[in-house]
């Protein structure tokens, strides 16, 4: 989801990249190159009229498409139907698979786009760039700018803007996994699953490291008392004490992971509507919003960033997973060989996720934790396979034509739709007064 770059071999974008020519060879007929762009041959290379029509990778952009339409359906059906809305904490629900979806594609996309680096400076500073665009409109259209759909006003205080958000989350990952591909790759031979892992063997050092550092962090790190201050009616201030001193806690008030956020970008920066206020702790309408019960704990009102520093940690790690099922793609030309070397690992990673889910390290999205992240990884390599084997093994196009449509331009729908661009920009035409406009006039109350 970001720009993509000039026609050539190291361009790519997080999650909407271009990929580079990779061939199939066990299919019925002629081989198929796959291709995600739309680049012809380099310009030294002359087409040859019998040459195979170059297409794209279309399983990607249909499972990209997938997951932004299933991000539609849970921002507009999550506030009546609780399995359709992000887990108040522990637990995961539909909607928590489409953060990590995206991440996977983006490090898809990143293998087939930067499967060769002719110049690895030049590529890091592409990277760098991309990735700091895409940081700066997720500043834009999540830190606050926007009043909502109703307010015909904008700006924001530089004080109080939030400073990570989805957008910058998936820029952290696109960032660190492009400087993985570029710089930390062998150049051993692949023949098998084994050659895989010791051309990558880096990159996998990488992710396990990262891992690592996460669970040292989420379940060493000291968390002490802490206060926060919120408005109350007439303009007064309430000023809340939560009571931690422990390590290693995964509960909503004292975890590692809001107080790295609180200590490095301050409480000031972050997501004020935090997903535990739906919890049955802070709601007696659980697991929507609803009231506050009257023993409801003193951190239910406080802000928290389902997208901040550590969390993104593991997103990083989710990314770096994809990137190794992009290479299934680049290195092995069958059919057969790649939806093996994908099946394998999600079994993998979902039978791992579960049963650290059992012995008490519980999925859980706000804090990104190691079983979350194995269970959705392993959940998009599935479906990932499920969607290769039907639109680019059997050709099954026509009806996900619409999910393709979608994945091409997935950035686009999320400004436009995710964000509310579209709506607040039909709001600001109106006549006489701002509710009287094209949505109340075709019956849309928004």
């Amino acid at each position: 989801m970001a720009n993509a770059g000039a026609c050539d071999g190291r361009r790519s974008a997080a999650g909407m990249g271009v990929y580079e020519l990779v061939r199939s060879e066990d299919a019925a007929g002629p081989a198929l190159d796959l291709e995600a762009g739309r680049c012809g041959p380099p310009p030294t290379a002359k087409a040859s009229p019998a040459a195979p029509r170059q297409q794209r990778l279309v399983s990607l952009d249909v499972f990209r498409g997938i997951t932004v339409l299933l991000m539609i359906i849970v921002d507009d059906a999550g506030s009546f139907l609780p399995a359709m809305n992000h887990s108040p904490w522990e637990g995961v629900t539909i909607a928590d698979f489409v953060m990590p979806f995206f991440l996977f594609i983006v490090g898809v996309a990143l293998a087939l786009a930067y499967k060769r680096v002719p110049d690895k400076l030049d590529a890091t500073r592409k990277a760098t760039l991309r990735a700091l665009k895409l940081f700066c409109v997720g500043l834009v259209l999540q830190g606050g700018f926007f009043h909502g759909v109703r307010s015909l006003t904008f700006g924001v205080d530089i004080t109080q803007i939030r400073l990570m958000g989805i957008l910058q989350r998936i820029a952290i990952a696109y960032l660190v996994t492009a400087l993985c591909q570029i710089w930390l790759k062998g150049d051993d031979d692949v023949d098998s699953g084994l050659d895989l892992i010791k051309r990558y063997r880096y990159q996998l050092l990488a992710g396990l490291l990262i891992t690592i550092t996460y669970m040292v962090l989420l379940y060493g790190t000291y968390v002490p008392d802490w206060e926060y201050r919120i408005s109350g009616p007439g303009s007064t201030e309430k000023t809340f004490t939560v009571k931690c001193g422990v390590r290693g806690d995964s509960g909503p008030g004292c975890n590692a992971v809001g107080m790295i956020d609180r200590k490095i970008l301050g409480i000031q920066h972050l997501y004020g509507r935090p997903v535990y206020a739906r919890s049955q702790q802070c709601s007696i309408d659980s697991p929507q919003n609803g009231p506050l019960p009257p023993d409801a704990p003193s951190w239910c009102q406080a802000p928290f960033d389902p997208e901040g520093l550590l969390s993104s940690v593991m997103a990083i790690v989710t990314c770096l997973i994809g990137l190794q099922y992009g290479h299934i793609i680049v290195h092995f030309q069958k059919h057969r060989e790649r939806i093996m070397h994908w099946l394998v690992p999600s079994f993998g990673m979902l039978v791992l996720a579960f049963a650290m889910d059992f012995f008490g390290m519980h999925m859980n999205k706000p804090l990104y934790t190691v079983s979350y992240t194995l269970c959705t990884a392993g959940t998009a390599g599935l479906l990932f396979a499920g969607i290769y084997t039907l639109v680019d093994l059997y050709g099954y196009r026509r009806p996900t034509i619409a999910m393709e449509w979608m994945g091409m331009h997935a950035l686009m729908i999320f400004v436009l739709i995710a964000c509310n661009i579209l709506p607040i920009f039909i709001h600001g035409f109106y006549w006489g007064e701002p509710n009287n406009n094209l949505l109340k006039f075709i019956g849309i109350r928004a």
